[in-house]
């Protein structure tokens, strides 16, 4: 019975000790969550749109040759047909 008492009696000396530490730290500690969330959602959405913008110089949608089937999409150049390798493609012709 002592002992628990002991036990409890240092545990609040310890809390009372600590405190004016840990609650700068929690502080510290929960903002920085807060600032590395919003660094992650703008790194993601910054990503996004270059990514966006670079697909939407493939020029294969306005070619006269592509075919739209999925099984040959391009007739002069299938192998680079709707990917990044056909942005700036020689046989482009616009319709």
């Amino acid at each position: 019975m002592i002992l628990f008492e002991f036990v409890i009696s240092l545990a609040l000396w310890l809390v009372n000790l600590l405190q004016p530490i840990i609650v700068p730290l929690c502080f510290l500690f929960a903002w920085g969550l807060v600032g590395m969330s919003v660094w992650s959602v703008w790194s993601a959405c910054r990503d996004g749109v270059k990514n966006t913008r670079r697909m939407h110089q493939i020029p294969c949608a306005n070619c006269q040759f592509f075919t739209g089937d999925y099984h040959l999409k391009c007739a002069v150049r299938p192998d680079i047909a709707l990917s990044e390798s056909a942005i700036g493609c020689r046989d482009y012709e616009p319709f």
